[in-house]
């Protein structure tokens, strides 16, 4: 049972005018086998959480802490953080030209369990979970994102995500440039790798369309940098039918009290 304990994060970004506060006071707790939906307008700061528990070094934590199961996670370097058992998918992958998705995902297979897997169990088990993504078999040759379409990126990060199985996975708008059938299949990955017990889920999203086949624990709607309300499955339908207005004026509130 794993847990990541996140409290009073306060999180800043360089920029050419100095350093711009986006987190003012994040708190929040995933356990294994718990799936909390991060929702809220664009700017209020979801992806920004996800980088900064991430070690992105872009994201400067100016107070605040993050723990996974009691060690402080930005005392890790960003591989560490990895081998400790968190995972992120990011919005928008990045291709690395020269490395086969087959020779990546061994290399990181053996990164994080700390010895290389048996090639013909490795086969076999990389197949299996193509397999269930829809993922023709030719795929594991190719470049990682190379020339890979939306949807085979978001296949391909659910299919590092379901065979590293880490501790704690934050996916970060998973869903975005998904059409209804590869939704569909993105949603079951997510859905196999909760089934486990195993992986605590931080799902961000603007929309709800995924929380129809990946329901939640817990929503938490973010506005100015902080979380400003929570709940359980029924706040992404208010949300659905409200959308964030409510949550803007108490947006620009908060920027302008910090």
């Amino acid at each position: 049972m794993s847990s990541l304990t996140i409290k009073d994060l306060h999180v800043s970004v360089e920029t050419d005018d100095g350093p711009r506060p986006i987190l003012r006071g994040v708190d929040l707790t995933i356990a294994s086998g718990e799936t909390h939906a991060l929702m809220g307008p664009n700017g209020s700061g979801k992806s920004t959480l996800a980088y900064a528990v991430a070690g992105h070094p872009r994201y400067d934590v100016t107070s605040g802490s993050i723990t996974l199961d009691g060690v402080d996670v930005l005392e890790m370097s960003i591989d560490e953080r990895a081998r400790a058992g968190l995972f992120l998918a990011m919005q928008y992958p990045v291709e690395v030209p020269g490395v086969s998705v087959t020779n990546f995902l061994r290399t990181a297979a053996t990164a994080v369990r700390g010895e290389a897997p048996k090639v013909r169990h490795w086969v076999k088990e990389v197949r299996e979970t193509m397999d269930q993504l829809s993922m023709d078999p030719a795929f594991a040759e190719r470049n990682v994102n190379e020339g890979f379409s939306g949807g085979e990126k978001k296949r391909s990060e659910l299919l590092q995500l379901e065979l590293l199985k880490p501790s704690i996975a934050i996916l970060d708008e998973i869903d975005s440039g998904l059409d209804v059938d590869a939704l569909k299949v993105v949603s079951e990955g997510i859905n196999r790798v909760r089934a486990g017990g195993e992986t605590g889920v931080m799902l961000i999203t603007h929309y709800t369309r995924i929380l129809r086949y990946v329901k939640p624990d817990q929503v938490h709607v973010f506005a100015g940098g902080r979380i400003v309300e929570r709940g359980g499955a029924e706040l992404a339908d208010a949300l659905e039918a409200e959308g964030y207005e409510r949550y803007v004026g108490r947006d620009l509130a908060s920027a302008g009290a910090n």
